[in-house]
């Protein structure tokens, strides 16, 4: 029997990380470490694909060599933080995935976006918040998907983002280095498309 790899941390971390790797989920369901526990969620809201679609196509052009931009299931193990998180959208190193493990390393990333939902809400504000800022990811764009707004943090410290901004959906919001171009948003806080009568 092959043993499973874990990223470094205390013992606990690491055997959490063993059984989040080999536990059974749920179908609709992703599991993440937070807070010292395996939690699960329910997987987003069909109409979020538009939105991580749109994401994912506006961010594109302006990556720097060597990133990409995805929507895919991965989690990512976060320098220091002994968490575990599968953002939304992410924007990562391109080598990172090159390799058998199916825990990417965080200090890959370069950009995280969560979209909150009923379920999720507290936890993208929270805990994930401080998380993305002490593990050193530049940019973390919050997705309030119950208020139809977008919060944009960057330049992260020991204490938190140090700069906020936040949009209502349907402006257009400034995205920080190494970005540098203005998303639009128009669309992000629509729901699904009513059924036509018949």
């Amino acid at each position: 029997m092959t043993p499973i790899e874990t990223p470094e941390g205390p013992p606990r971390y690491q055997a959490l990380f063993r059984t989040l790797l080999t536990m059974e989920v749920p179908e609709g369901y992703r599991a993440e470490i937070i807070g010292g526990n395996i939690v699960m969620s329910p997987w987003s809201k069909g109409y979020y694909l538009r939105v991580m679609r749109s994401l994912r196509t506006q961010i594109e052009p302006h990556l720097p060599t060597g990133l990409v931009v995805d929507s895919s299931p991965y989690l990512f193990a976060l320098p220091g933080q002994e968490r575990a998180y599968g953002p939304d959208v992410f924007v990562a190193a391109e080598r990172a995935f090159d390799t058998e493990e199916r825990c990417i390393d965080g200090e890959s990333l370069t950009l995280v976006a969560e979209l909150t939902s009923d379920s999720t809400r507290r936890v993208d504000w929270t805990d994930k918040l401080p998380v993305y800022a002490k593990a050193g990811i530049p940019v973390y764009l919050l997705l309030d998907m119950q208020e139809d707004t977008l919060s944009v943090f960057s330049t992260p410290t020991s204490l938190g983002y140090a700069e906020r901004k936040t949009y209502r959906f349907g402006e257009k919001a400034s995205m920080p280095p190494p970005f540098d171009f203005e998303l639009e948003t128009d669309g992000f806080g629509q729901g699904p498309a009513p059924e036509k009568e018949s």
